[in-house]
């Protein structure tokens, strides 16, 4: 794929499907954009080694997702339809994308398509963004490009996860903490992330004497960010805004949580700003997975009626859409339809699809060796005394997607097509099980979407690079 030298080169590439006068792209060939163009707008708003020339390839996509029906959208509506138990028996996935992040939405959204459904979220959290080398504006054009490319006609749900308060880093300085978080929330929002999972949960202090005492922080900042979300959100439109009470891989969430955290919440955001439409609690389950010695995934205990209570309480005592699953990727496949029959309101899945991609036997030895080799090289301090080479391994290797972005990207087509078809299964099986499945336009029913038009000088600009430390928070996704 050419990687274009200047905004003219662009121009000039794309210039038999669409054109570009001043900050107006206009679409004169869709299908064509969708099978030739999309893909080279892609390659450079990932690869090229301008800077300006990245940004104007993700402002063209973009602006072209306005035009082709795919355009960024909030949940916020569609959870608080549930919370009026307007719908109900099915658990929004949400899907981080690590890595082969253009192909695996499309084959998400390949998958979609099959299960005639527009109920899925494509999500990053804080720390993934940093080590796999994915600022915000470039996730959403490939999520974008990917809707793009395979022709979807419905809201697409772009969400920051975990967008995570460092404990340590607040207690040295409370102000500058919040401050980073702020201005990733800024960035993200500019790019069209207009869903975001506000997690302060790390602030939690249970040595406290009383439940609201222990919740105090997490509900202060929570508010005081989601303030600042308001703030950011494009007129008309309501970002949805999630909350965490309980650090997933803690003790489980209890109702006494959820109440001294809401009515705190809700007292520190005060009367006219639009609060969270779910919340994220803790039932069992860690992220990643908890890795034995050969490398295996141990059993959990997940604990549903913390689900059913805490989702029953949001919805008719706090009037927002229910509860969040995180850390359920690894799960085995007959616990994911528990999901929907518990009204669990969103799960989010990451590891499972990272050991996929890496696990598949049509991944390439060799890049896998070197990656190995580089974790050796580069994360020897993660192996903790007594830790096996399978468990290093395992829990250190989501750190390869950034370093080897382009030559995951770059893998032999034959390979990557059979890696996106174990993916695909694995989206089949998990549509099916979520109850997404055979809900057309559940969504976009609910969704309003409005027109959000940016000038391609001010596109894509990164302003928190200070907030994409290498895993403030290793447990964060």
């Amino acid at each position: 794929m050419k990687s274009w030298n200047s905004i003219d080169d662009m121009k000039k590439g794309c210039e038999k499907s669409i054109s570009i006068k001043g900050d107006l792209v206009t679409i004169n060939n869709a299908e064509l954009f969708r099978k030739e163009t999309i893909d080279a707008l892609i390659h450079n708003a990932v690869f090229a080694e301008d800077d300006a020339v990245k940004n104007a390839a993700r402002w063209v996509v973009w602006e072209a997702s306005q035009s082709l029906g795919c355009p960024s959208g909030s949940i916020h509506d569609l959870y608080i339809a549930r919370a009026k138990d307007e719908w109900k028996n099915m658990t929004v996935p949400a899907i981080n994308l690590r890595g082969l992040t253009y192909d695996m939405a499309r084959t998400i959204f390949r998958a979609l398509k099959k299960h005639e459904t527009d109920a899925c979220i494509f999500e990053i959290a804080k720390s993934e963004m940093g080590y796999t080398d994915q600022r915000p504006a470039e996730f959403v054009s490939c999520v974008l490009g990917a809707a793009i490319r395979e022709g979807w006609k419905s809201p697409v749900f772009i969400q920051g996860d975990h967008f995570q308060v460092n404990a340590k880093k607040f207690a040295s300085d409370k102000t500058s903490e919040i401050n980073t978080l702020k201005k990733l929330i800024t960035e993200a929002v500019g790019a069209g992330f207009y869903n975001i999972d506000i997690d302060t949960s790390t602030l939690v202090d249970l040595s406290k004497d009383n439940v609201s005492e222990q919740q105090r922080l997490n509900y202060e900042v929570a508010a005081e960010l989601t303030k600042h979300v308001r703030k950011c959100e494009p007129a008309g439109l309501t970002i949805s805004v999630g909350g965490e009470i309980g650090e997933v891989g803690t003790q489980n969430s209890t109702p006494e949580e959820l109440e001294a955290f809401m009515n705190g919440y809700n007292s520190a955001l005060g009367a006219g700003t639009a609060g969270i439409s779910k919340i994220s609690i803790q039932t069992g389950t860690s992220h990643g997975g908890v890795v034995l010695p050969d490398g295996s995934i141990a059993k959990v205990a997940l604990d549903f009626g913390v689900i059913d209570k805490l989702g029953e309480m949001a919805r008719k005592k706090f009037g927002f859409g229910g509860v969040v699953q995180h850390g359920a990727s690894t799960l085995p496949e007959s616990a994911f339809d528990n999901f929907p029959k518990h009204q669990a309101m969103e799960v989010h899945l990451a590891t499972g699809f990272q050991n996929t991609i890496f696990d598949s036997k049509n991944f390439p030895k060799n890049l896998r060796d070197e990656m190995y080799e580089w974790l050796n090289k580069n994360c020897a301090e993660e192996k903790k005394a007594g830790m096996t080479d399978e468990q290093f391994y395992y829990k250190a290797r989501k750190k390869v997607f950034g370093a080897f972005k382009a030559k995951i990207w770059s893998i032999p087509e034959n390979a990557k097509m059979a890696i996106l078809e174990e993916l695909f299964g694995q989206f089949d099986m998990l549509f099916t099980k979520l109850g997404i499945s055979n809900r057309p336009g559940i969504a976009a029913k609910y969704v309003k979407v409005l027109p959000v038009h940016h000038k391609m000088s001010e596109y894509g600009v990164a302003i928190a690079h200070e907030a994409m430390t290498p895993d403030d928070n290793p447990n964060a996704d």
